[in-house]
């Protein structure tokens, strides 16, 4: 796990002072080791967390043994050890000088070519210069778990792991995507390929680019919808669980691959306690569990994580945190942002305190949820088609129960709710937008400028979707490629990267298999979901989690935000709001109408859409983006 950097067909000021400034700006994804390398208009940089062959021999670029091709990857290639093996079968005369991951990556791209990548199993974003032909080939991982940001100037093409890394080559101009802003109020992040900065977009998960002389080719090598297994809808519920279980054990047995101390995350919930109860079988050793708590009851999951503990007799740390801690780290967690997230805090704090448990890898159940159908979205899209009917109504009749719906409950869901009621379309390619706005449209025009809003993203997204054959699969498999192509990839994956690799710790996510992905996507919803949420995973698992795991409610990780943003945080927010409001294309009294129905308690103002906006604005203050 690692950051990379890179620097194409420079035309303006030397390449390695930029490049180096963009490593500079990730050293804390790579303590161990640095380098820079540049030949002609090529440079490429890189950062090291040494995880597999931890030794010199691994540090990056990485040079074959004949000098033409020069390699940087941020990663890790999980069936390595396998493809090691059939490289020497294929290729006899091939010498490999490491035991690492990167010289097996390097040596597959040699032999194969693009098509290694159909063979590669893990997570990856990784540049190769091939000096002979001078081409530069970049690839990301199936489902953009390992991020990477582009910049293209005329001639010049940047990279890196994160957005500040490009920010601090010195090339990027640091000016806001108004687009890419609605989309982020709209959703509380901004969806690939955008970023806030105009001009800085993502190479798309499961995408490869080639570069030469200055002209780029990109192409698509693998889509969750393409990976679709046929064969599951043909299988019996017996067959499924037993599919689903052996395919999830192989998933977390080969993320156990590591030559530095790793352990789990573990909140007592159905997905991380699954993740640790298979490592438990995949282990000879006693695995290291790891749980943030609370003394309050109402925030704590000690109960529950102490109960998978001691069955699977892991050594368990408990990291007991208060509130007033976790805000005192506050400060910190907004500056390690890459990108401005609401949530993104309670990953840093998780990741800070494994991190100072002598911890430097760590499995998470993070695509359980996305994957098993576990959220409220599954089910409430199921309930929608079924009253499709209602959009028959006529219009005048929908628009005055959406009236009433948000009289009377005066919630930020009712509002949602009557805005899609009065819409007409509840079939799930028009509700699924709706589900996860943070703010409606007509909410965006009371505090900002903006009165022509773009094209939704979401709506883009689940709309290709289903042009693209998503229509031919159950319903909740349609949610959830819906959810891996939106929630998952651009907040939940960005987050988990960005604030788990600001303390060096490289986290891996098993739920996220391809393997596994590609065959639960095609298992009926008569299976999937008979009556409860997850109901497949915990039946695949057959009695591996104890009962009291499977029945508890679900929560998260909770936190008194709303009491924090109305006390502790009341000047820090109110400050970063003021700041927003002097922006364009803010309106700042828009902005304070806005704090102060908020702090009077109106229900359709909560403290995440409050927060989210004092985030966004730290984050431009703090990266003097304009």
């Amino acid at each position: 796990m690692c950051g990379i950097a890179g620097l194409l067909g420079a035309t303006a000021e030397p390449a390695v002072p930029r490049v180096q400034r963009m490593t500079d700006a990730l050293a804390h994804r790579g303590p161990d080791a640095q380098g820079v390398w540049s030949e002609g208009s090529v440079c490429l940089g890189h950062r090291r967390l040494g995880i597999i062959d931890t030794s010199s021999a691994g540090n990056q670029p990485f040079h074959s043994a004949d000098g033409r091709q020069v390699l940087v990857f941020n990663g890790e290639i999980y069936n390595y050890r396998e493809l090691h093996r059939v490289l020497l079968q294929e290729r006899p005369d091939l010498v490999f000088r490491t035991r690492s991951d990167t010289e097996v990556l390097l040596m597959a791209y040699r032999v194969w070519g693009p098509a290694c990548l159909d063979r590669l199993e893990g997570m990856f974003a990784f540049a190769v210069h091939d000096r002979d032909t001078q081409e530069v080939f970049i690839a990301r991982d199936r489902l953009g778990i390992k991020p990477l940001y582009l910049y293209r100037n005329g001639g010049e093409l940047l990279f890196a792991s994160e957005l500040r890394a490009l920010l601090a080559s010195g090339s990027v101009p640091r000016r806001m995507d108004r687009t890419a802003l609605a989309d982020h109020l709209r959703y509380q992040t901004v969806h690939a390929p955008a970023t806030l900065v105009e001009g800085v977009r993502m190479l798309m998960p499961g995408n490869w680019m080639r570069w030469r002389n200055g002209v780029v080719e990109e192409q698509a090598w693998w889509s969750p919808l393409r990976a679709v297994d046929p064969a599951a809808a043909g299988h019996d519920k017996a067959t499924v669980h037993r599919e689903v279980r052996e395919r999830l054990g192989r998933a977390v047995e080969k993320r156990l691959v590591s030559d530095v101390p790793f352990g789990a995350f573990l909140s007592g919930g159905i997905d991380s306690s699954a993740i640790v109860g298979l490592m438990a079988q995949a282990s000879t050793a006693p695995v290291h569990t790891f749980s943030v708590v609370f003394n309050e009851e109402r925030y704590s999951e000690e109960r529950y994580a102490r109960i998978v503990a001691d069955k699977f007799r892991t050594e368990h740390t408990v990291i007991r945190l208060t509130p007033g801690q976790m805000l005192g780290f506050l400060p910190d967690a907004l500056a390690a942002m890459d990108h401005p997230s609401a949530d993104g805090p309670n990953t840093w704090v998780v990741s800070k305190v494994t991190k100072e448990a002598g911890i430097t890898m760590a499995l998470s159940g993070t695509g359980g949820d996305e994957v098993f159908a576990g959220y409220d979205v599954f089910r409430r899209s199921l309930d929608l088609e079924r009253k499709a009917g209602l959009a028959n109504l006529p219009s005048a009749f929908r628009t005055l129960a959406g009236w009433g719906l948000r009289t009377a409950k005066g919630t930020a869901s009712a509002e949602k709710a009557a805005g899609l009621f009065a819409a007409g379309d509840l079939a799930w390619p028009n509700s699924y937008p709706w589900s996860r706005l943070a703010f409606t449209d007509a909410a965006i025009r009371s505090f900002t400028t903006l009165s022509e809003l773009p094209t939704n993203a979401v709506r883009r997204i689940v709309e290709a979707l289903d042009q693209g054959g998503a229509a031919r699969l159950p319903k909740l498999s349609q949610v959830s490629l819906a959810e891996l192509s939106t929630y998952l990839q651009n907040v939940l994956l960005r987050d988990a990267d960005q604030m788990s690799m600001a303390h060096a710790l490289e986290v891996r996510v098993p739920f996220l298999d391809h393997h596994l992905v590609g065959y639960v996507l095609g298992i009926p919803d008569t299976i999937k979901y008979p009556h409860t949420p997850k109901q497949l995973l915990v039946d695949s698992l057959g009695d591996l989690l104890p009962r009291a795991i499977v029945d508890r409610p679900k929560m998260g990780f909770v936190l008194p935000w709303e009491d924090w943003l109305k006390n502790d945080l009341r000047t820090f927010a109110q400050d970063r709001l003021r700041q927003l409001g002097g922006r364009e294309p803010f309106d700042a009294k828009g902005l304070e109408q806005l704090w102060q129905r908020f702090l009077s308690g109106d229900r359709r103002v909560t403290w995440s859409r409050i927060w989210q906006l004092v985030v966004l604005a730290d984050w431009l203050e703090r990266n003097g983006v304009e």
